[in-house]
């Protein structure tokens, strides 16, 4: 029997006969409620500020996050009062289902294909659970084939835009000329808990934000942004305590250890470095870096990690700041910017999330073309 794995080991690539992927269509959505950071802190202080000192302690996060603005599915007023999982399983389906499809519908008129183009759909959320999936719902909405085969992935959290855009790649170079709809929705604010008065809940209030993304991956170049190439994960020992949620009777409940700044800081660089070796790749190769921006300390520790002048990560600050974290869907957010710049060569887009895990997938861009960008 083989000895088992240590930390430090790494497998060799995958060999493989895989197929082309091409990234052929991009879009992004929000839903219409948009909030201020003041706003936010100001009803924060109302829900929060008669109840404990903890919050006058935290408060400062507010300011200190570098978001000014983000976007809510429901209305300021829902978050004055408790609300039990049933509620937010209902709200999480009705909206969930509602961006999916437009983000989906843009997607697929920026790659000028139809759902009836479509063999998979790939759908990543953390944020809620339905049964049927909402990938399943859009089959009802849109004129998707009958036999689209689906694949609803729950639990990538943050790293879930990058995982999700590479399980999809991964199933288009599986077989010739297949055509993948990857749509990744998160309504992070549904996770808002009245009843918990934590440093985890209080801070939650002033990072997350609702929003989705979608993209088509196809195994012909046709309208292609550019090509998509290996990606790759890295999930550190003993650290499933570091990013996730734990789960009640009135819903989601953030877990976010103060640690994940220095962690990024001190580890990110050597995950990456072992990723990009085993491609035979190293960072000298890639135009630009693509980072999901969890916040303005995981940006600045991804900038300090990769060797880079602070601010460098120009487009992850303005995500960042316009957004807030929007878990999975943000760092195409970020793609979305970065492509709409012209900018040319190989990206390496990156994300964090629960496990405590690292998520890598590359994407080359021939030339500027932002036509298949929504």
């Amino acid at each position: 029997m083989n000895a088992p794995l240590t930390e430090m080991q790494s497998r060799p690539p995958i060999a493989t006969d895989r197929h082309p992927a091409y990234l052929c269509g991009l879009a992004t959505a929000v839903p219409k409620y948009r909030y201020s950071q003041e706003d936010i802190r100001e009803g924060a202080r109302k829900v929060f500020g008669a109840r404990t000192a903890l919050f006058m302690a935290l408060e400062p996060v507010y300011g200190n996050a570098e978001i000014e603005w983000r976007h809510s599915c429901q209305p300021e007023e829902w978050f004055r009062s408790s609300t039990g999982f049933s509620e937010k399983a209902d709200l999480y389906e009705r909206h969930a289902t509602a961006l999916a499809q437009e983000a989906a519908i843009k997607a697929l008129a920026a790659a000028k294909l139809g759902a009836e183009d479509i063999d998979a759909i790939v759908y990543v959320s953390s944020t809620g659970m339905a049964t049927p999936t909402i990938d399943a719902r859009l089959m009802s909405l849109l004129p998707f084939r009958r036999d689209t085969l689906r694949l609803p992935i729950f639990g990538l959290g943050c790293a879930g835009g990058v995982l999700g855009l590479n399980r999809a790649t991964r199933l288009v170079g599986s077989q010739p000329k297949m055509r993948c709809l990857f749509i990744t929705v998160e309504l992070c604010t549904l996770a808002f808990r009245y009843d918990r008065l934590t440093k985890g809940n209080l801070v939650a209030t002033a990072l997350f934000g609702d929003g989705a993304a979608a993209a088509v991956i196809a195994g012909e170049p046709g309208n292609a942004i550019g090509t998509l190439g290996p990606g790759g994960e890295h999930c550190w020992h003993d650290t499933l305590d570091v990013m996730g949620w734990r789960i009640d009777g009135e819903g989601f409940d953030v877990v976010l250890d103060r640690r994940i700044p220095d962690i990024v800081h001190r580890d990110f660089r050597s995950a990456l470095d072992a990723f990009l070796e085993r491609e035979k790749l190293n960072l000298d190769d890639i135009a630009r870096p693509c980072c999901h921006p969890g916040g303005a300390k995981v940006v600045s520790a991804l900038e300090a990690g990769l060797g880079l002048k602070k601010n460098s990560l120009n487009f992850e600050r303005e995500v960042l700041r316009d957004f807030g974290n929007m878990s999975a869907p943000t760092v195409l957010f970020v793609l979305q910017r970065i492509l709409r710049s012209g900018l040319t060569g190989p990206i390496l887009l990156s994300a964090l999330g629960p496990g405590f895990t690292a998520a890598f997938q590359i994407l080359s861009v021939a030339e500027p073309n932002a036509g298949p960008v929504t």
